[in-house]
């Protein structure tokens, strides 16, 4: 999508630094291009684990619900890295930290994909999760400086496309790869694809310097505008509700709907193409009114995770769970972005990063949550769990976000 002027993801926009030289036009697009290719591998091989969980597991010689580390483990990570890396960075040229978190993202691929222990599995991940904490914290500004001002909401909505697209196909396509090559083999083609990414990189990002340097009471600000507070808490209950189930959608599939392995792949391809949509969904809602974008999201996927334990089994019961909770998780980056851009548009890096914050709180203890109620009480009490912290969420947003009705950003 590419917002008007007078929105406030374009006044964030032009309040970047000018622009860097690339040597063409050509080479500065295929350079935002790079860091899109790099935020989609980054985001797929976060969500990895969560279409391989069980084959991981029986890989490894771990439980299902501690498999589930595996997702809780780089959320942590990302939550601390997302701030503490914004100000550790300092004025450092943003190609030098671009290049290494790709480079780190190279390493976490490949100790993943040769793991020989789940310890080692979680030492990959913990470096992933500095990734995913740096990359959404620096990659959308350093992509936008490669371009003309002109250019900027166009190479925005280029890097945020990767992270949505990751976001959305992460599981359907690991899961497809580990039942063609096995569970390995996903996290290897990860690798083969940041090394293209890492190379592109180094052949085409121009130095790109610092707007200034973040201090860490920047940071705080978030939390002092009520509006903008209310926005993290709604999004870390929905997050979180949606993690705790999500983590075990294959298994809930296997198990509960009694699907074979390839009706479950096929379903995690339609779980995919169902978030797809639901970004441009979420993002048209967005254009009409935040709350009313969040309350729908909310409600949505709380009905999806409850129909998964009322639905009973077979494939035409699965489909309908998955489309609608693809749908909805797909709502739910759109819905969080532009609560926090209308609520601080004065300062879009303090909300960004600790939008980024509240998204890795949301997923690590989502999927603790989730795998502790696996153990407990089997799959069924995650989905109901799931449930009611969204619908934590919707109340929430509800009672506290009422003023929350004008438009933010237009419709894709």
């Amino acid at each position: 999508m590419n917002p008007p002027s007078s929105c406030p993801t374009c006044d964030a926009l032009a309040a970047l630094p000018a622009p860097v030289t690339a040597s063409t036009p050509r080479s500065a697009w295929l350079a935002v291009a790079s860091i899109a290719v790099g935020t989609f591998v980054m985001v797929t091989t976060e969500f990895l684990p969560v279409g391989l969980l069980t084959d991981i597991a029986q890989g490894l010689n771990v439980s299902a619900g501690t498999a589930g580390l595996m997702v809780t483990m780089p959320g942590v990570l990302a939550a601390l890295a997302a701030p503490a890396l914004t100000v550790a960075a300092g004025r450092l040229d943003r190609r030098i930290v671009v290049l290494s978190l790709t480079a780190l993202l190279l390493v976490s691929n490949l100790l993943a994909a040769f793991a020989p222990g789940f310890s080692t599995m979680l030492v990959a991940r913990m470096l992933l999760g500095l990734c995913v904490g740096g990359f959404w914290s620096f990659a959308p500004a350093v992509g936008t400086q490669l371009v003309p001002e002109a250019d900027r909401p166009r190479a925005m909505s280029m890097i945020l496309a990767g992270i949505s697209v990751g976001t959305v196909l992460g599981v359907p396509a690991g899961a497809l790869l580990g039942s063609l090559a096995g569970w390995r083999s996903a996290f290897a083609a990860s690798a083969v694809l940041t090394v293209a990414v890492l190379l592109v990189q180094l052949w085409l990002l121009p130095a790109v310097p610092a707007a200034r340097a973040i201090r860490a009471t920047d940071l705080l600000m978030p939390l002092t505008r009520r509006v903008a507070a209310v926005g993290l808490a709604a999004v870390v209950l929905l997050v979180a509700g949606h993690f705790a189930a999500y983590t075990y959608l294959k298994p809930l599939l296997q198990d509960v709907f009694a699907l074979s392995p390839t009706m479950v792949t096929a379903l995690l391809l339609v779980y995919g193409a169902a978030g797809f949509a639901g970004n441009f969904i979420g993002g048209h809602l967005v254009a009409r009114s935040t709350l009313s974008a969040l309350l729908a999201t909310a409600l949505l996927l709380a009905a999806s995770l409850l129909l998964s334990t009322m639905a009973g089994t077979g494939l035409i019961a699965g489909m309908a769970v998955v489309i609608a909770w693809g749908i909805a998780f797909g709502m739910v980056p759109p819905s969080a972005t532009g609560w926090m851009l209308q609520a601080l548009p004065d300062a879009p890096e303090a909300g960004q990063a600790m939008l980024v914050m509240a998204f890795q709180v949301a997923i690590a203890s989502g999927a603790l949550l989730g795998g502790l109620a696996v153990d407990g009480s089997g799959i069924a009490s995650a989905m109901l769990l799931g449930s009611a912290l969204v619908l934590g969420a919707a109340t929430v947003a509800i009672v506290f976000g009422r003023a929350r009705r004008t438009p933010v950003l237009n419709a894709p």
